[in-house]
């Protein structure tokens, strides 16, 4: 495909190898490789490379290789659907999808401060989520269980293990102070082990070094790479314009640094895109710093729940010095949550350079510093205060309408700024004009709405019977009466969905119709088989239905900020459930209020139940487990950089491990190497290319099928994927082709169009099914592949001895001042 390297033939050209990365759902190295000997070339269970048995020595004897390439298989698959535990990262659902959100800011030229304020915004809303999920535990531990049921003598009767907090028995734990305190445990364990998972994840996953930025040794200046991107889009939402960072205070120091040095010297500078930064694979630093803060969130929030009801009682009641404590303690609690806010706030990605620093003092001392703060309102709340008795809900109680409000008004926000950002630069393929940040966000929040109002109302209703809370007189427990207004709200909400997707069912019934012909003209068939016809015209039509996806994610998201605002605004004026509210209105408008108050609480709750349900039959069933693992193989492909207790970004480890073991082999062997993705694995592929070496990236070849890379990358992540990217990605490999199916729901053409010497990229769409009916090479009738089995396709075997003829001969070995990449041995496996 250059210009001095003219078709080279394939037996000459040294050992070639074509290292196969699989998509979604797994794969075993057997079925990658079509061999059930394989052996483990280097890598642990986790993810590792394979081959073949006979094809262990295979650079020892390239004369067995002539006219084939050497086939490795990268298997990634126990990152995402390993054992069972991780079926429970089904419960982080709200803090992936935030953090995805993140990462969805439109492409844009300039407005370096509206790119920051993008990230600020969403690691706010992600915030949020944290003291949602924590209220929702206090909310069921202190609220419903500890202050409502265990001070109503008829609710204790009936479950004795509540038996010795009861005021009846006039024990030592019978006062509500003491109560609250002991039921902070149960919040308090939740986020303890939040901040856990978060640490352990990181330690498996993520910790995994890239290789080292610097050129290699001898390199000539013309192959130096900037370490940065100019101008390019970083992933906090700002620009690395000569080495300044997104919210880093040492972005003016930093920048002159870098343009002093480029002034010194003339050497030509190549640019490099977001994925192709040296730091962009490492977040360990904003990792460390989110997740102290989300920590000390969740400390802070526990705290506020016991310093708020104890204040209540103390200013109604002689309180002696316990009341000055407690507004002293108060006023503490919002020193902290600023300095929360600050860190959460002040500082991004750094992706200029791979920075393992961490703020040490911060990191430790933050989540300290809010947990002897939450001990101090423990203490604080179990202090004697004999008079005191629990009556209705718990005072102070307005975090969920706290919340809700700062959501609505941070994705009213997000919004606005996210439309400001693609106006500058629009494109036709972006998802939702540039909007799909903020849908997300929104779907975010509903979902951990869902969850955590699913929790409180199941509680309620499991610790008072039969009684409907908020309605019934003799109802003795119930959630805070916004809980009540949001989950009424569900169905309607769901019945405004039906209509899009009625719509797009008629559409795609209709595009079948209109698809027959076509395609009896395309088998070249004068006698068609109309079942055979419709089978292929509908599989067809459906794939095309992920292209109305932004359609449904903008209904879904847009009624979500209406209803939710709705909801807020009944709770607020209100202050009765929606059932009390209608009450003495029209008798229709009062049925419609109790149906959809009824039927929200029992879908908010089968909601809830769902999730449990699927993560414990991920944690017994394998089979289960892979599927719930795909969405996290599409769900955490990106780092967490808004919400550190989202489930791990397993690119982190599967980027530099594809990184290094392309570095190793062409440093060692100087061979040819075609790095086939499919699927999810093509967007690896592509990740790991943008992080080689420039000669290095010259001298591999690209082959992806049934890649999402433009289609679901490229429009709904703009930024780091859109159609400029794509189209320097082609330039930087020494040749790229794609193939695609009409049928395929998820992968795509790439739209990257023939330039000078190169020719396009796409080859598609392939035919699918091979053949229409039953004929002399087929004699049985051929299924319909969709997605799948690109590599039984006669095209593919083509396409990838074509990009190995293109490939230039094997070149040197790195044995003359090259040196191979750090923490690798001679012979590939890794020095660990």
């Amino acid at each position: 495909m250059s210009p001095e390297s003219p078709d080279p033939d394939p037996r000459s050209g040294g050992t070639a190898l074509e290292l196969l990365v699989h998509g979604v759902g797994g794969a075993t190295p057997q079925k990658m490789l079509d061999d059930p000997r394989t052996v483990r070339i280097t890598g642990d269970e986790t993810a590792a490379v394979y081959r073949r048995a006979d094809d262990v020595d295979a650079e020892l004897h390239p004369e067995r290789y002539r006219g084939r390439p050497v086939p490795e298989a990268y298997c990634w698959s126990n990152l995402t659907s390993g054992n069972g535990s991780r079926a429970l990262w089904l419960l982080l659902l709200p803090f992936m999808v935030v953090n995805l959100a993140h990462w969805m800011r439109p492409a844009t030229k300039g407005l370096g401060r509206s790119q920051r304020l993008y990230g600020v915004l969403v690691r706010l809303v992600a915030l949020t989520l944290t003291v949602l999920l924590t209220a929702a535990a206090c909310e069921v531990a202190l609220d419903l269980t500890a202050w409502q049921c265990a001070g109503s003598a008829r609710c204790v009767e009936d479950r004795s293990w509540l038996g010795f907090l009861s005021p009846e028995q006039h024990g030592w734990w019978s006062q509500p102070g003491r109560r609250l305190a002991l039921a902070a445990v149960v919040p308090t364990a939740l986020v303890v082990l939040l901040w856990y998972l978060s640490n352990r994840t990181w330690s498996a996953y993520e910790a995994q070094r890239p290789p080292t930025d610097e050129p290699p040794a001898g390199a000539p200046a013309a192959t130096r790479e900037a370490p940065g991107t100019e101008g390019a889009p970083t992933a906090d939402g700002g620009r690395e314009d000569g080495g300044r960072t997104a919210g880093d205070g040492r972005a003016a120091e930093e920048s002159a640094a870098v343009d002093e040095g480029r002034a010194a010297s003339d050497d030509p500078v190549t640019v490099r895109p977001a994925l192709g930064r040296p730091g962009f694979w490492y977040g360990r630093r904003l990792v460390a710093r989110l997740r102290a803060a989300h920590t000390a969130a969740g400390f802070l929030t526990i705290a506020a729940a016991l310093t708020a009801a104890a204040t209540d009682h103390d200013r109604s009641a002689d309180a002696g010095a316990l009341g000055p404590l407690g507004l002293l303690l108060q006023a503490t609690l919002a020193g902290c949550a600023a300095v929360v806010l600050w860190v959460v706030c002040s500082r991004g990605r750094s992706e200029r350079k791979r920075d393992g620093s961490l703020d040490k003092l911060l990191i430790s001392a933050l989540p300290a510093t809010a947990l002897g703060v939450l001990v101090l309102a423990v203490v604080h709340a179990a202090w004697s205060r004999p008079g005191w008795v629990s009556a209705g809900g718990l005072p102070g109680n307005l975090t969920f309408l706290v919340l809700a409000l700062a959501q609505i008004a941070l994705i009213v926000v997000l919004v606005v700024t996210a439309q400001v950002l693609h106006r500058r630069a629009p494109h036709p393929r972006t998802a939702m004009r540039g909007l799909g940040g903020p849908a997300v966000a929104m779907l975010a929040c509903a979902l951990g709405g869902v969850m955590t109002g699913g929790v409180a109302q199941r509680v309620a209703d499991w610790l008072d019977g039969d009684a409907t809370p908020g309605m019934d007189e003799g109802a003795i427990v119930g959630p805070p009466v916004l809980l009540s207004w949001q989950a009424s709200v569900i169905p309607v909400l769901l019945v405004l969905l039906l209509i899009p997707v009625a719509v797009l069912g008629v559409r795609t019934v209709r595009a079948a119709r209109r698809l027959a012909p076509l395609i009896e003209r395309e088998y070249e068939k004068e006698t068609a088989d109309p079942l055979r016809t419709r089978q292929v015209a509908g599989a067809r039509a459906r794939a095309a239905l992920t292209d109305y996806a932004p359609r449904l994610v903008g209904v879904l998201s847009g009624a979500s900020l209406l209803l939710g605002a709705g909801a807020v605004a009944g709770s607020w004026l209100s202050g009765q459930v929606p059932g009390e509210a209608a009450e003495g209105t029209d008798s229709f408008v009062e049925s419609v209020a109790d149906t959809a108050q009824s039927i929200g609480s029992w879908l908010v709750g089968l909601g809830f139940l769902l999730f449990v349900t699927w993560g414990r039959r991920a944690y017994r069933d394998a089979s289960a487990r892979r599927t719930i693992g795909i969405l996290w193989d599409v769900g955490t492909f990106w780092p967490r950089a808004a919400h550190p207790f989202a489930p791990p970004c397993y690119a982190e480890r599967a980027v530099p491990d594809l990184t290094w073991r392309i570095l190793s082999w062409t440093g060692r062997t100087g061979g040819r190497l075609v790095l086939s993705g499919h699927s999810q694995g093509s967007v690896l592929a592509a990740a790991a290319v943008w992080q080689l070496r420039s000669a290095t990236r010259h001298r591999v070849a690209l082959l992806t099928y049934g890649s999402p890379l433009e289609r679901l990358y490229g429009r709904w992540f703009p930024a780091y994927f859109g159609a400029e990217q794509l189209a320097q990605l082609s330039k930087e490999v020494h040749c790229w082709r794609n193939l695609w199916r009409s049928t395929d729901p998820i992968g795509g053409p790439v739209r990257v169009p023939a330039d000078g010497d190169r020719p396009e990229v796409d080859r598609g769409p392939l035919r699918d099914p091979l053949a229409y009916s039953r004929t002399v090479l087929h004699p049985l009738p051929e299924p319909i592949l969709g997605h799948s089995d690109y590599q039984a396709d006669p095209v593919f075997a083509e396409e990838r001895a074509a990009l190995l003829d293109r490939l230039p001969p094997a070149a040197l070995p790195a044995q003359r001042g090259e040196r191979e990449p750090e923490g690798q041995g001679s012979s590939g496996r890794s020095s660990a």
